[in-house]
């Protein structure tokens, strides 16, 4: 079969969808993703791509939603559960990519859609060509609620393509460990972190004399100052730890860094996971579920949108720390470092992660979505 596979315009939204493309492609289907701006970097994984919204840029789009919204928008900078705030924004995204979300799916003819939760250009393709529609969850938070948080706006790009109304998903895929983000319906199906397939550097690659620290921060940055890294820079020279700082904003790259603090350009997060004892980061959902993936206890920042909720629910299971960022100190990553019950918890929810059914597995029931001869 074909399937076409819709994701927002963005790294941290088309990136999690790799390991179910891959794993349909190697069943011996065809693979198109359907996306634009700085996600299609998604090419390295080798997937087809296809630029839904030449010259497309994310920027201007959430700035005018900042002042268009205000209240929305300062509830979503407090990091409010509430899905209409990002509704409204990607609302306004999704518009902009339906109309070539659209025409791919007239000209390929996909027999089946797969779509992240706020890539709901996807959902409205399906309709219009008579295909089922298959939701895959990439965060911790309830993808249903967010389709339709997405979805209610798309009034105009509906009517410009005669699609009354968006159906129901054949399918929902949820990735979320349950005891970290509870039971939900749908087809549970394992995160698998995907990391652009890069080399890790030589220096990172050799067993470490003692722990390591990964620092890591958003692909999407936040309104504000960003002093996560340079909070980190500030408090890691008595630690007993080296500490790689992944991407550093300008600010930490101006600092000089103590001898137990490395910087580093972009790395394949996976794959450093699996050689670094923790992780500080920003709350963004890929960064927890490939933390909780490698078994790796983690600092989370509570930020803006989502970030709180993954950072409180991380807390919750006991899997990590959820702090705000001037709460970064030495003791806290002490503790993030040695306390036993964090590194007992993050290897539980790991076996828990590694029993659910892998990609390959879940693809046999995607099949079954399709009518034979379709």
């Amino acid at each position: 079969m074909r399937v076409l596979i819709v994701s927002a315009p963005m790294l941290g939204h088309v990136f999690p969808l790799v390991p179910l493309g891959r794993a349909l492609e190697k069943a011996g289907h065809e693979v198109l993703v359907a996306t634009a701006a700085e996600a299609l970097r998604v090419r390295e994984s080798g997937l087809a791509v296809h630029d839904v919204r030449p010259g497309y840029r994310f920027g201007p789009i959430a700035a005018r939603m900042l002042l268009r919204h205000p209240l929305l928008s300062r509830a979503q900078l407090a990091g409010a559960t509430d899905p209409r705030g990002v509704g409204a924004l990607f609302g306004v995204v999704n518009d902009r990519i339906a109309d070539g979300v659209m025409a791919v799916a007239r000209r390929w003819r996909p027999d089946l859609v797969v779509h992240e939760p706020l890539a709901a250009a996807g959902a409205l393709a399906a309709a219009g060509i008579g295909v089922p529609a298959v939701l895959h969850e990439t965060t911790l938070f309830g993808g249903s609620s967010l389709v339709a948080a997405t979805a209610s706006r798309l009034g105009d790009a509906m009517r410009r393509h005669s699609v009354a109304e968006l159906p129901p998903p054949a399918a929902v895929l949820t990735i979320a460990p349950a005891s970290v983000a509870g039971t939900r319906d749908g087809w549970p199906m394992r995160a698998v972190p995907y990391g652009a397939d890069q080399p890790l550097p030589g220096w990172l690659t050799e067993p470490p004399p003692r722990a390591r620290v990964l620092v890591s921060r958003s692909t999407v940055p936040q309104p504000g100052a960003d002093r996560l890294m340079s909070r980190v820079i500030g408090a890691a020279g008595p630690v007993d730890a080296d500490f790689v700082l992944i991407r550093p904003d300008r600010r930490a790259a101006a600092r000089q860094c103590p001898p137990n603090v490395r910087v580093t350009d972009w790395l394949p997060l996976p794959a450093a996971l699996a050689v670094s004892t923790a992780i500080v980061h920003h709350g963004g959902a890929g960064s927890v579920l490939a933390a909780l993936h490698a078994g790796v206890p983690q600092l989370v920042v509570r930020g803006a949108a989502d970030r709180r909720h993954n950072a409180e629910l991380v807390a919750a299971r006991g899997a990590g720390l959820a702090v705000d960022e001037r709460e970064i100190s030495t003791a806290v990553i002490g503790r993030l470092l040695d306390d036993p019950a964090l590194a007992q918890a993050a290897k539980q929810v790991s076996a828990e992660v590694a029993a659910m059914p892998a990609p390959a597995d879940v693809v046999p029931r995607l099949t079954g979505l399709v009518p034979r001869g379709a």
